[in-house]
Protein backbone atom coordinates (compact mmCIF):
# COMPACT_ATOMS: atom_id res chain seq x y z
CA UNK A 1 0.00 0.00 0.00
CA UNK A 2 2.32 2.72 1.26
CA UNK A 3 5.33 1.40 -0.62
CA UNK A 4 5.99 -0.53 -3.81
CA UNK A 5 6.79 -4.22 -3.55
CA UNK A 6 10.39 -3.96 -4.79
CA UNK A 7 13.32 -2.87 -2.66
CA UNK A 8 15.51 0.04 -3.67
CA UNK A 9 18.31 -2.42 -4.48
CA UNK A 10 16.01 -4.36 -6.79
CA UNK A 11 14.96 -1.18 -8.60
CA UNK A 12 18.57 -0.11 -9.08
CA UNK A 13 19.51 -3.53 -10.41
CA UNK A 14 16.56 -3.43 -12.83
CA UNK A 15 17.64 0.01 -14.11
CA UNK A 16 21.17 -1.20 -14.73
CA UNK A 17 19.87 -4.22 -16.63
CA UNK A 18 17.57 -2.06 -18.77
CA UNK A 19 20.46 0.28 -19.61
CA UNK A 20 22.25 -2.61 -21.30
CA UNK A 21 19.22 -3.63 -23.36
CA UNK A 22 19.95 -1.31 -26.27
CA UNK A 23 16.46 0.15 -25.95
CA UNK A 24 15.58 3.73 -25.12
CA UNK A 25 14.16 4.04 -21.60
CA UNK A 26 11.31 6.54 -21.26
CA UNK A 27 11.22 8.20 -17.84
CA UNK A 28 8.45 10.83 -17.62
CA UNK A 29 8.63 13.41 -14.87
CA UNK A 30 6.52 13.11 -11.73
CA UNK A 31 6.18 16.30 -9.72
CA UNK A 32 3.99 14.52 -7.15
CA UNK A 33 3.86 10.90 -5.89
CA UNK A 34 0.42 10.28 -7.39
CA UNK A 35 1.85 11.05 -10.85
CA UNK A 36 4.41 8.27 -10.33
CA UNK A 37 1.51 5.83 -9.96
CA UNK A 38 0.11 6.96 -13.32
CA UNK A 39 3.52 6.54 -14.94
CA UNK A 40 3.73 3.00 -13.59
CA UNK A 41 0.20 2.18 -14.75
CA UNK A 42 1.16 3.36 -18.25
CA UNK A 43 4.08 0.89 -18.19
CA UNK A 44 6.93 3.34 -18.65
CA UNK A 45 10.49 2.33 -17.78
CA UNK A 46 11.10 4.67 -14.88
CA UNK A 47 10.36 7.97 -13.21
CA UNK A 48 12.24 11.25 -13.39
CA UNK A 49 12.18 13.74 -10.51
CA UNK A 50 12.96 17.22 -11.79
CA UNK A 51 14.46 19.98 -9.69
CA UNK A 52 12.76 22.51 -11.95
CA UNK A 53 9.35 20.91 -11.44
CA UNK A 54 9.91 20.72 -7.70
CA UNK A 55 10.87 24.37 -7.38
CA UNK A 56 7.96 25.42 -9.61
CA UNK A 57 5.53 23.37 -7.51
CA UNK A 58 6.77 25.45 -4.56
CA UNK A 59 6.11 28.63 -6.60
CA UNK A 60 9.84 29.37 -6.96
CA UNK A 61 12.08 29.67 -10.03
CA UNK A 62 14.68 27.01 -10.82
CA UNK A 63 17.70 28.97 -9.57
CA UNK A 64 19.00 26.74 -6.78
CA UNK A 65 16.66 27.91 -4.03
CA UNK A 66 15.56 24.45 -2.96
CA UNK A 67 17.53 22.63 -0.26
CA UNK A 68 18.95 19.14 0.06
CA UNK A 69 16.28 18.15 2.57
CA UNK A 70 13.42 19.50 0.43
CA UNK A 71 14.61 17.72 -2.70
CA UNK A 72 15.44 14.38 -1.08
CA UNK A 73 12.19 14.40 0.90
CA UNK A 74 10.17 14.80 -2.30
CA UNK A 75 12.37 12.20 -3.97
CA UNK A 76 11.61 9.67 -1.28
CA UNK A 77 7.88 10.41 -1.42
CA UNK A 78 7.83 9.75 -5.15
CA UNK A 79 10.21 6.77 -5.25
CA UNK A 80 8.46 4.81 -2.50
CA UNK A 81 5.02 4.52 -4.15
CA UNK A 82 6.08 2.57 -7.22
CA UNK A 83 8.22 -0.37 -8.32
CA UNK A 84 9.80 1.69 -11.09
CA UNK A 85 13.34 3.06 -10.64
CA UNK A 86 13.47 6.81 -9.98
CA UNK A 87 16.19 9.13 -11.26
CA UNK A 88 16.50 12.42 -9.37
CA UNK A 89 17.89 15.82 -10.36
CA UNK A 90 20.37 16.95 -7.68
CA UNK A 91 21.29 20.29 -9.24
CA UNK A 92 24.92 21.03 -8.32
CA UNK A 93 25.06 18.46 -5.51
CA UNK A 94 24.15 21.12 -2.90
CA UNK A 95 27.70 22.31 -2.35
CA UNK A 96 31.25 21.24 -2.99
CA UNK A 97 32.68 17.73 -3.24
CA UNK A 98 32.07 16.75 0.39
CA UNK A 99 28.51 18.11 0.26
CA UNK A 100 27.94 16.13 -2.92
CA UNK A 101 29.12 12.95 -1.19
CA UNK A 102 26.58 13.49 1.58
CA UNK A 103 23.87 14.21 -1.00
CA UNK A 104 24.52 10.88 -2.72
CA UNK A 105 24.33 8.94 0.52
CA UNK A 106 21.08 10.68 1.47
CA UNK A 107 19.53 9.72 -1.89
CA UNK A 108 20.73 6.14 -1.64
CA UNK A 109 19.35 5.88 1.89
CA UNK A 110 15.96 7.19 0.74
CA UNK A 111 15.43 4.67 -2.03
CA UNK A 112 16.35 6.53 -5.23
CA UNK A 113 17.80 4.49 -8.11
CA UNK A 114 20.14 7.15 -9.45
CA UNK A 115 20.82 10.84 -9.89
CA UNK A 116 22.56 13.47 -11.93
CA UNK A 117 24.68 16.39 -10.80
CA UNK A 118 25.55 19.30 -13.07
CA UNK A 119 28.60 21.41 -13.79
CA UNK A 120 27.02 24.79 -13.20
CA UNK A 121 28.22 27.13 -10.51
CA UNK A 122 25.85 27.90 -7.66
CA UNK A 123 23.42 29.53 -7.78
CA UNK A 124 22.44 27.53 -10.85
CA UNK A 125 19.60 28.13 -13.27
CA UNK A 126 17.40 26.13 -15.61
CA UNK A 127 19.50 24.49 -18.31
CA UNK A 128 17.44 26.09 -21.10
CA UNK A 129 18.02 29.65 -19.91
CA UNK A 130 20.92 31.86 -20.94
CA UNK A 131 23.74 33.38 -18.87
CA UNK A 132 24.71 30.21 -17.01
CA UNK A 133 28.13 29.92 -15.39
CA UNK A 134 29.99 26.63 -15.19
CA UNK A 135 32.67 25.11 -13.00
CA UNK A 136 36.22 24.42 -14.01
CA UNK A 137 36.46 20.85 -15.32
CA UNK A 138 38.70 19.74 -12.45
CA UNK A 139 36.23 20.99 -9.84
CA UNK A 140 33.40 19.04 -11.45
CA UNK A 141 35.56 15.94 -11.67
CA UNK A 142 36.21 16.23 -7.94
CA UNK A 143 32.44 16.22 -7.31
CA UNK A 144 31.97 13.18 -9.53
CA UNK A 145 34.80 11.31 -7.81
CA UNK A 146 33.32 12.17 -4.42
CA UNK A 147 29.91 10.94 -5.53
CA UNK A 148 31.29 7.64 -6.82
CA UNK A 149 33.30 7.05 -3.64
CA UNK A 150 30.32 7.91 -1.43
CA UNK A 151 27.82 5.43 -2.82
CA UNK A 152 27.50 2.04 -1.17
CA UNK A 153 25.26 0.27 -3.66
CA UNK A 154 27.30 -0.19 -6.86
CA UNK A 155 24.05 -0.11 -8.86
CA UNK A 156 23.16 3.42 -7.73
CA UNK A 157 23.61 5.36 -10.98
CA UNK A 158 25.81 8.47 -10.94
CA UNK A 159 25.19 10.65 -14.00
CA UNK A 160 26.95 13.91 -14.85
CA UNK A 161 25.08 16.69 -16.60
CA UNK A 162 27.01 19.27 -18.60
CA UNK A 163 25.63 22.69 -19.42
CA UNK A 164 28.81 23.65 -21.28
CA UNK A 165 27.41 23.48 -24.82
CA UNK A 166 25.57 26.80 -24.52
CA UNK A 167 28.64 28.52 -23.04
CA UNK A 168 31.76 26.92 -24.47
CA UNK A 169 30.37 25.15 -27.53
CA UNK A 170 29.65 21.56 -28.49
CA UNK A 171 33.23 20.28 -28.71
CA UNK A 172 34.08 21.68 -25.29
CA UNK A 173 30.98 19.99 -23.84
CA UNK A 174 32.12 16.70 -25.38
CA UNK A 175 35.65 17.08 -23.99
CA UNK A 176 34.26 17.88 -20.56
CA UNK A 177 32.03 14.81 -20.74
CA UNK A 178 35.03 12.61 -21.55
CA UNK A 179 36.77 14.00 -18.46
CA UNK A 180 33.69 13.34 -16.36
CA UNK A 181 33.59 9.72 -17.54
CA UNK A 182 37.26 9.35 -16.63
CA UNK A 183 36.43 10.72 -13.18
CA UNK A 184 33.82 7.99 -12.76
CA UNK A 185 30.57 9.29 -14.24
CA UNK A 186 28.50 6.30 -15.32
CA UNK A 187 26.22 8.22 -17.70
CA UNK A 188 26.16 11.67 -19.30
CA UNK A 189 23.33 14.20 -19.68
CA UNK A 190 24.26 16.78 -22.35
CA UNK A 191 21.89 19.65 -21.65
CA UNK A 192 20.24 21.90 -24.25
CA UNK A 193 21.46 20.30 -27.48
CA UNK A 194 19.73 21.95 -30.42
CA UNK A 195 20.15 19.77 -33.52
CA UNK A 196 20.10 16.15 -34.57
CA UNK A 197 23.75 16.52 -35.62
CA UNK A 198 24.73 17.55 -32.11
CA UNK A 199 23.02 14.46 -30.74
CA UNK A 200 24.90 12.31 -33.26
CA UNK A 201 28.28 13.84 -32.42
CA UNK A 202 27.76 13.34 -28.70
CA UNK A 203 26.80 9.72 -29.21
CA UNK A 204 29.83 9.11 -31.41
CA UNK A 205 32.21 10.61 -28.85
CA UNK A 206 30.89 9.21 -25.56
CA UNK A 207 30.75 5.49 -24.79
CA UNK A 208 28.58 5.49 -21.63
CA UNK A 209 24.76 5.79 -21.54
CA UNK A 210 23.41 9.16 -22.70
CA UNK A 211 20.27 10.97 -21.58
CA UNK A 212 18.10 13.15 -23.82
CA UNK A 213 15.99 15.90 -22.27
CA UNK A 214 12.68 16.46 -24.08
CA UNK A 215 11.51 19.45 -22.10
CA UNK A 216 8.80 21.56 -23.71
CA UNK A 217 9.37 25.21 -24.69
CA UNK A 218 13.15 24.86 -24.46
CA UNK A 219 16.09 24.92 -26.87
CA UNK A 220 15.81 21.26 -27.88
CA UNK A 221 13.40 19.99 -30.56
CA UNK A 222 10.90 17.45 -29.24
CA UNK A 223 12.20 14.34 -30.95
CA UNK A 224 10.17 11.15 -30.90
CA UNK A 225 11.10 8.00 -29.03
CA UNK A 226 11.91 6.32 -32.33
CA UNK A 227 14.18 9.18 -33.40
CA UNK A 228 16.14 9.18 -30.15
CA UNK A 229 16.43 5.40 -30.17
CA UNK A 230 17.82 5.62 -33.69
CA UNK A 231 20.38 8.17 -32.49
CA UNK A 232 21.58 5.65 -29.90
CA UNK A 233 20.38 7.37 -26.75
CA UNK A 234 19.63 5.32 -23.66
CA UNK A 235 17.27 7.44 -21.53
CA UNK A 236 14.77 10.15 -22.38
CA UNK A 237 13.14 12.36 -19.76
CA UNK A 238 10.09 14.63 -19.94
CA UNK A 239 10.96 16.56 -16.79
CA UNK A 240 8.30 19.20 -16.23
CA UNK A 241 5.53 17.74 -18.41
CA UNK A 242 3.28 16.52 -15.59
CA UNK A 243 3.39 19.93 -13.91
CA UNK A 244 2.73 21.80 -17.16
CA UNK A 245 -0.19 19.55 -18.08
CA UNK A 246 -1.71 19.80 -14.61
CA UNK A 247 -1.26 23.57 -14.33
CA UNK A 248 -2.70 24.15 -17.80
CA UNK A 249 -5.77 22.16 -16.81
CA UNK A 250 -6.12 23.94 -13.46
CA UNK A 251 -5.88 27.40 -15.01
CA UNK A 252 -8.41 26.51 -17.70
CA UNK A 253 -10.86 24.96 -15.25
CA UNK A 254 -10.68 27.73 -12.67
CA UNK A 255 -11.15 30.36 -15.37
CA UNK A 256 -14.39 28.53 -16.25
CA UNK A 257 -15.39 28.40 -12.60
CA UNK A 258 -14.94 32.15 -12.28
CA UNK A 259 -16.89 32.80 -15.49
CA UNK A 260 -19.66 30.21 -15.14
CA UNK A 261 -19.93 29.89 -11.36
CA UNK A 262 -19.67 26.09 -11.55
CA UNK A 263 -17.31 23.38 -12.75
CA UNK A 264 -20.07 21.24 -14.25
CA UNK A 265 -18.79 21.92 -17.78
CA UNK A 266 -15.39 20.52 -16.82
CA UNK A 267 -16.49 17.23 -15.27
CA UNK A 268 -15.64 15.26 -18.41
CA UNK A 269 -12.03 16.51 -18.15
CA UNK A 270 -11.56 15.47 -14.52
CA UNK A 271 -10.20 12.24 -13.15
CA UNK A 272 -13.22 10.50 -11.64
CA UNK A 273 -13.51 9.60 -7.99
CA UNK A 274 -13.42 5.92 -8.99
CA UNK A 275 -10.19 6.32 -10.94
CA UNK A 276 -8.59 8.40 -8.19
CA UNK A 277 -9.33 5.64 -5.69
CA UNK A 278 -7.80 3.09 -8.06
CA UNK A 279 -4.60 5.11 -8.38
CA UNK A 280 -4.17 5.64 -4.63
CA UNK A 281 -5.14 1.96 -3.97
CA UNK A 282 -7.98 2.90 -1.63
CA UNK A 283 -9.39 -0.63 -1.70
CA UNK A 284 -6.16 -2.09 -0.32
CA UNK A 285 -6.31 0.27 2.65
CA UNK A 286 -9.96 -0.60 3.17
CA UNK A 287 -9.23 -4.32 3.20
CA UNK A 288 -6.38 -3.80 5.65
CA UNK A 289 -8.60 -1.72 7.91
CA UNK A 290 -11.36 -4.33 7.91
CA UNK A 291 -8.86 -7.06 8.66
CA UNK A 292 -7.67 -5.22 11.76
CA UNK A 293 -11.16 -4.27 12.99
CA UNK A 294 -12.48 -7.80 12.44
CA UNK A 295 -9.74 -9.39 14.52
CA UNK A 296 -11.04 -11.46 17.44
CA UNK A 297 -9.24 -13.17 20.30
Amino acid sequence: MLFGTKTAAEKRSALRKKLTSGKLLQMPGAHEPIVARIIEDQKFDGIYISGGALSASMAMPDIGLTTLSEVTHRGRQIARVTDLPALIDLDTGFGEAMNTARTIQECEELGLAGCHIEDQQSPKRCGHLDNKEILETDAMCQKISAAINAKRDPNFLIMARTDAKAIEGLQAAIERSKAYVQAGAEAIFPEALETEKEYELFRKAIDVPLLANMTEFGKTPLYSKEKLEGLGYNIVIYPVSSLRIAMGAVENAYASLKKEGSLESKLNQMQTRKRLYEVIKYDEYNKFDKKIHNFKL
